[in-house]
């Protein structure tokens, strides 16, 4: 039904999240990762997500899929975006204030947690 959304503000270890957008169907996010700040190192099973930086500088690591070794950092920069598809390992990690604007499937406790320095692994617990 079309008309106002509820806006969800959800604080983390690593900044907050705001959720602006959530239907059965795909979900908008925008993630403030403080400075020095990061996500864990996560995969998810079914959730797709497109993630675009609006502010700061980040380190994007990805690991590729068929590649030995460590991540690559993407070199996410400003304006640019970067999809990430099931079963894709990935961390950011904020170099100075960071804005990420993320849209995914409406899967928000689909992560699987490798590392975490905030004792989270293995849940999806916020």
């Amino acid at each position: 039904m079309s008309g106002p959304v509820n806006i969800t503000h959800v604080p983390k270890p690593w900044g907050h999240e705001t959720i602006w957008a959530r239907t059965d169907n795909y979900v908008g996010k925008i993630l403030h990762i403080n400075a020095g700040q990061a996500l864990s190192v996560q995969y998810h099973n079914v959730k797709d997500e497109t993630v675009y930086l609006l502010a700061g500088k980040i380190i994007y690591r990805v690991w590729q899929k068929g590649e030995a070794g460590g991540p690559t950092d993407i070199g996410l920069q400003v304006g640019q975006s970067y999809r990430i598809t099931p079963h894709t390992i990935h961390q950011m990690e904020a170099v100075t204030d960071c804005d990420v604007l993320e849209v995914s499937t409406n899967h928000l406790d689909d992560v699987v947690r490798l590392t975490d320095r905030y004792g989270r692994e293995g849940t999806s617990a916020p």
